[in-house]
């Protein structure tokens, strides 16, 4: 091809492409789409003609070296309705225009690694595969509502604005990943809403500037993959993996609000539905960091029984633990470290489904009522096997909320579980403590003991008048003084000692002894132990 010196289009092109070119000098709109809905849907089986078929080479030759645009006007490449045959070849090239192609076709892959460009948006199109490793933009990159039939590649992509996935319908590369961008960075807001995909999503050690977005997305695993793996993952604001309102208005395929889809209530219409979050597969946040917020409020998430929904060692300051109980597989917490914990106990999975060693939190905010019997069975699933730092942790968070009494109950339930591990004496002992004081964190239970003793063993030595070791060195004899005697240790209230008994007086009076010193030394434990943790 050999371009005029005017600049018009080059000699050998079609006249949908001199049109094109024409239109890209003007900075216009080519718009060659069909009255015909059926005719004018990129994603049909209906073949297009050859009136609107362009050649990639021709669009190429425009994006990256493109002719002056008229006077007064800014070129920018505009199409709507048209079919790109063969493979649209931009990889390290600067593309200064704007793009924005509207319900095209494009035959084969869209290749732009290394590329360099200001703004492009792409809606509506069919795209067998989108090559943009290390991709750059000046501004937003755009695919909303395109059909990917082998996989998006962003690695180490760098997205000056937005990058804007909504309503993006991928399928699987040959490695079962249906995008793949590690190492991705966002300026701004990374939107993915109402996303199907039919492979992994891997953004590893991604970093959004501002919020990620997945509301309403459905993320299915391909193979031995995740469906979602996104470890050291940086947010500066918040995830969501929450739910969307959807309609027939947000549903239909032209008319998704370029900038995502209202959530929540007040932004549901009339006929409208939730659609929540899915996730069949794993999903790996591991060492995330999140400025504000993970968001799971209604999540579903589809595990296997050897997946999990790890979110290992994230710092964030809210998780909104909110999402469906998951049937199989498990939440693993190990090490994370949230502020606030906002929770149902719906959400939690039961017994050897959920993990959380290390995991520190500071508050808890149960989202509806958490009675502290289903908090304790929830500390219980995490450790299958004994392990006191979950209820310790508890313990802690209650007790620095005023629940002084719930913090009591929690380590009580701890030494229950502890006793458990213990050898047959131990475990006799700690029957022993927990049926007399409650190891100590029932105090009342304690000072009820004594005054049963003390008024059993008063009425017991009523009935007798012992004699006096030493006839003139003694008190005078008083039961009720020397029953509290035997049964308080150390303290001496000027009874014991004084007095000779014999046979079963002797050996009541052992036993009081006996019981005094269980009862003191069971509470002395079980304040020590307050204070420790105080």
């Amino acid at each position: 091809m050999t371009e005029p010196l005017d600049g018009g289009p080059p000699e050998g092109v079609s006249p949908a492409e001199a049109a094109m070119w024409n239109a890209y000098r003007n900075g216009r709109t080519f718009d060659l789409s069909d009255t015909d809905p059926l005719q004018n849907n990129p994603f049909s089986p209906f073949p297009w003609g050859p009136e609107r078929i362009v050649r990639a080479s021709v669009v190429a030759r425009l994006l990256l070296n493109g002719p002056e645009p008229r006077p007064g006007r800014v070129a920018a490449l505009k199409l709507r309705g048209l079919q790109i045959t063969g493979t649209l070849k931009l990889a390290g090239g600067t593309i200064s225009p704007y793009v924005e192609l509207h319900g095209c076709r494009f035959e084969s892959e869209l290749l732009m690694p290394e590329a360099h460009l200001a703004t492009m948006r792409l809606i509506s199109c069919a795209i067998p595969r989108i090559e943009a490793a290390r991709l750059r933009t000046e501004g937003d990159l755009h695919l909303p509502r395109c059909r990917v039939e082998h996989g998006i590649r962003l690695t180490d992509a760098q997205i000056g604005t937005d990058l804007l996935l909504n309503q993006v319908h991928v399928r699987p590369d040959r490695r079962g990943r249906a995008i793949t961008a590690d190492g991705l960075a966002v300026a701004q807001d990374l939107q993915a809403e109402l996303v199907e995909s039919y492979g992994e999503v891997s953004l590893r050690g991604a970093k959004v500037g501002v919020s990620l977005s997945l509301r309403g997305s459905r993320l299915r695993a391909a193979g031995d993959r995740r469906a979602l793996n996104a470890p050291q993952l940086s947010v500066e604001r918040t995830l969501y993996l929450t739910g969307a309102w959807v309609s027939e208005a947000t549903g239909d395929q032209g008319a998704t609000p370029p900038f995502g889809i209202r959530t929540g209530v007040a932004g549901a219409a009339r006929g409208s539905r939730l659609q929540p979050f899915e996730c069949h597969g794993g999903v790996r946040l591991d060492d995330g960091r999140f400025g504000d917020a993970v968001d799971l409020n209604g999540a579903r998430f589809v595990l296997g029984p050897r997946e999990e929904l790890s979110l290992r060692r994230i710092t964030v300051p809210e998780l909104r633990f909110n999402a469906e109980r998951p049937e199989e597989g498990r939440v693993v917490l190990n090490g994370a470290k949230v502020v606030t914990l906002v929770d149902l106990a719906a959400s939690w999975p039961g017994p050897g489904g959920l993990a959380m060693g290390g995991f520190v939190y500071e508050n808890l905010v149960p989202q509806e009522e958490f009675p502290l019997s289903r908090r304790l069975e929830w500390v219980a699933s995490a450790t299958p096997e004994y392990s006191p730092e979950p209820y310790e942790r508890l313990a802690t968070v209650l007790r620095n909320s005023g629940e002084d009494a719930d913090a009591r109950e929690v380590l009580l339930a701890k030494q229950r579980r502890r006793r458990e591990t213990l050898p047959l004496a131990g475990k006799l002992w700690g029957h022993l403590q927990d049926w007399t004081v409650a190891y100590g964190y029932r105090p009342g239970r304690a000072a009820l003991w004594m005054a049963v003793l003390w008024a059993a063993g008063a009425l017991a030595f009523a009935r007798v008048e012992p004699e006096p070791i030493k006839q003139d060195e003694h008190p005078a004899w008083n039961p009720s003084l020397y029953a509290l005697d035997l049964l308080i240790p150390v303290v001496n209230l000027g009874q014991e000692g004084y007095w000779r008994l014999e046979g079963t007086w002797q050996w009541g009076a052992a036993s009081l002894v006996l019981l005094g010193w269980i009862l003191a030394t069971t509470v002395a434990a079980g304040a020590s132990r307050l204070l420790r943790r105080g």
